[in-house]
Order: structure tokens, then C-alpha cells, then sequence
């Protein structure tokens, strides 16, 4: 589903399937959300489709089932607010008033502990594959959305901000696309080349 969405004053978008993740925590105290952060996931790693990925994020994947989990994913507690799949469906894990646990080790301009202060959306894919037209739509009216309830002034991805640790949302993600679908000025992606290049 895409289109036009809202995000109530509980940080929750009720358009969005909500399956809520125990992986979260408050936000520091008069911390919020004022960055966005783009990642992509698959599990298993380039296959799409599925349950594990919620599975993953409500801390309830059978980690014996692919040698993947049990070698990456045994023991991980992790989440992010939101999951886009392939088709454009939108999940939600987190409420964006709280503190998902999205990018980890992480630094926006000399700003540390990104989670404190940013909202993460997760795109069903890898950095192998382009990404499907009904995600880049979600994720412009998702996009709009958080604008509407937060002041939110940066865009960034995940490798962006975990230089070197991170690769995602990867190589194949549209950045300019999304600039140009949710109308933003550049100053708002500020990793975004002038060219208009990752």
C-alpha cells in the first residue's frame, strides 16, 4: 500500500502493518527524530519473501533453519521502525517516538548514536539487485509523512553513517529518485554529490 500516509501523535502510521518489535527503548531524554536512515535487508541475504525479517526483528527466528542465521544472526537483537517490501508494503516494528535499533555504531557529522535521533526505514533487497518502483513510492509518501510530525532535515543510508562497516541501502538505490519524488532540496540528502550521485 502507498500513497498518502499519517503518523499519529503515538508515532504510529495506521496504514502500516504493525508488528511490534520488543527491541527498542526510550529516546534520550528531548531527543527527536531529525534523521532518516535508509537501509536494505534480506534474509536469507538475496533471497526475498518471507517471514524473517519480522521474525528477526521480534527476536523469534529459528536460527537453525539457514546457516546464515546461526552464524550471523544467533543471539542479535535488532529492529528498525520500518520494513518496506518489495511489493511496497509497509510494516512498522517501532513507534517513531521511541529508539529502534536500526544503525548501530554510527556517526551523522560528528553526531553520534544515530539511533537517539533518527527513524530507520528498511527496504526489502540487497546491494546486488535495483529496488521495485512500489518501494520508492512508500517510500516517498513514508517520507512525507515523518516530515509532517517531526522536524526531520537530513536523509541519509546506513553506509553513510557506518562508513566501512555498512554497505546498505547499496549501490543500486535511487537516491535521486527519491529526491525527486518527495521534492526535498538537496540540502536534505547531504551525502548526495552535486552531480546528483552517490
Amino acid at each position: 500500500m502507498s500513497g498518502t500516509y499519517i503518523v499519529d501523535a503515538d508515532g504510529w502510521v495506521p496504514a502500516a502493518r504493525k508488528l511490534v518489535s520488543p527491541n527498542f527503548e526510550a529516546r534520550p531524554q528531548g531527543a527527536v527524530p531529525t534523521l532518516i536512515v535508509v537501509h536494505n535487508i534480506s534474509l536469507p541475504p538475496n533471497q526475498f519473501g518471507g517471514s524473517a525479517i519480522a521474525e528477526l526483528f521480534q527476536n523469534t527466528l529459528d536460527c537453525d533453519a539457514h546457516p546464515y542465521y546461526d552464524t550471523h544472526l544467533r543471539g542479535v537483537r535488532v529492529s528498525a521502525h520500518f520494513v518496506i517490501h518489495r511489493d511496497g508494503a509497509l510494516e512498522q516494528f517501532v513507534s517513531c517516538n521511541e529508539r529502534a535499533w536500526h544503525a548501530g555504531p554510527s556517526n551523522f557529522f560528528g553526531r553520534e548514536r544515530c539511533n537517539d535521533f533518527s527513524i530507520g526505514i528498511e527496504l526489502e533487497g540487497s546491494d546486488t539487485v535495483p529496488f521495485e518502483a512500489a518501494q520508492y513510492r512508500t517510500l516517498a509518501a513514508l517520507v512525507d509523512a515523518l516530515k509532517a510530525r517531526y522536524p526531520i532535515d537530513a536523509l541519509a543510508g546506513h553506509s553513510d553513517v557506518a562508513p566501512g562497516r555498512k554497505t546498505d541501502p547499496g549501490p543500486h538505490f535511487e537516491w535521486s529518485r527519491l529526491q525527486n519524488d518527495t521534492s526535498l532540496d538537496a540540502r536534505y540528502f547531504p551525502y548526495l554529490k552535486f552531480s546528483g550521485t552517490r
